[in-house]
Order: C-alpha cells, then sequence, then structure tokens
C-alpha cells in the first residue's frame, strides 16, 4: 500500500523528532499562571455573575425542617449514601430490598465549615496542577517554535480531559443530572480554549 504523503506532512508538522529537546515545565511557567489566573477571573464570571449554574442546584421549600432534623444526628463531615448496606449479604437482602423500594435514595455530603477564601484558594491551586499537567503533555510532545495551532490542539484536549471528563462520573454512578453535568462539560471546554489560546500565545519560539 502506498504512502500517503499529506498525512505524512500533518504528522511531521506535530510530533516531535528525536533528539530535539523537549520544552520543560520551567519554562512553561508564564502560561501556566497566566491561564490559571484567566480561567479564575472567568469562571467566577461564570457562576457568580451569570444565570449559567443558577439552578444546579433547586432550592428546597423545606430545607429549614431538613436541617432541624439533621443537626441533632451530628452528622460528621464526608459523603454518605442512604440506605447503606452494612455488607453484601446485606446487600442482597429482602430488608435492603425494601428499604430501596420505600425511599428516598438519598446521597449527600456534610460539609464542616463552608469558607469561601479557602474554596477560591483550592480552585486556583487546582488549575495551576491543570495547567502544569498540560504543559507537560504538550512539551514532550512539541518542541520549542511549533506552530500556535499544534500547541493549542495539545493543550486544549488535555486541559478539557482535566476540566470535564472524570466529573460524568457523578451523574452515570450517583445520578447527578445530566443536565448539570453536561453544563460543567461546557465550562470545561471554555477553561480548555481559553488555556490552549494562553499557551499558543506563549510557547517558546
Amino acid at each position: 500500500m502506498g504512502s500517503n504523503p499529506t498525512l505524512s506532512v500533518r504528522i511531521r508538522a506535530v510530533v516531535r523528532h528525536p533528539g530535539v529537546p523537549v520544552v520543560s515545565i520551567a519554562a512553561l511557567w508564564l502560561p501556566i499562571v497566566l491561564s490559571a489566573v484567566l480561567i479564575f477571573i472567568v469562571s467566577s464570571i461564570i457562576h457568580m455573575m451569570s444565570p449559567w449554574h443558577k439552578n444546579d442546584y433547586p432550592l428546597l421549600p423545606n430545607q429549614d425542617q431538613i436541617q432541624d432534623a439533621l443537626r441533632p444526628l451530628n452528622i460528621p463531615p464526608g459523603d454518605y449514601f442512604i440506605p447503606r448496606p452494612a455488607s453484601r449479604e446485606d446487600m442482597k437482602s429482602a430488608a435492603h430490598a425494601e428499604k430501596l423500594k420505600r425511599g428516598p435514595i438519598v446521597v449527600f455530603t456534610v460539609i464542616g465549615g463552608f469558607s469561601i477564601a479557602r474554596n477560591l484558594i483550592s480552585w486556583l491551586i487546582y488549575l495551576l496542577v491543570v495547567g502544569v499537567f498540560a504543559a507537560y503533555v504538550a512539551g514532550r510532545a512539541l518542541p520549542a517554535g511549533s506552530p500556535y495551532l499544534s500547541v493549542f490542539r495539545f493543550v486544549g484536549v488535555t486541559a478539557f480531559l482535566a476540566y470535564t471528563l472524570a466529573l460524568w462520573q457523578m451523574t452515570i454512578w450517583y445520578a447527578r443530572s445530566w443536565k448539570t453535568s453536561l453544563k460543567i462539560t461546557v465550562d470545561g471546554l471554555i477553561y480548555g480554549l481559553l488555556t490552549a489560546g494562553v499557551f499558543g500565545w506563549l510557547w517558546p519560539r
């Protein structure tokens, strides 16, 4: 079978040749930091100044009653599933099947204390970590001087995967609304594109 010269040219355009030095993570510190700051600002606008995520968690009309009922139980912070079987044997029992039938089936998280400052700092650190991984993947695949579009593709796909796909598991296993997961996916696409754009712009020449 004959070779395809067009395909060969495309592959050479995006794959680092053996012996060409990799681009280190240290050399990419500026796009890592700048993309994190940019996404921090954009995500704040999306979540705080737009109605995009307004109804992710609907308001329960009896939320005060629910809080009052839970407070005396002193449930420690953590993730919980009700009804949870005590063992594999209990999972197969008629009593557990009846609990599932009667409902409600609840997945919930008890938060020890809410701190918006702590959450924002954690979010910024997370953005920097995603940038580091995107830098690592692109830096091992592409040399300095690579075309903008090549950098954009490697970084964009890596960042998009980091921001979105693992979150689908919450819908698959824990019944989070697909609507919410798809909105988070759109967010991740925006963040991935912004990350890719910054890296493509500031890629070493």
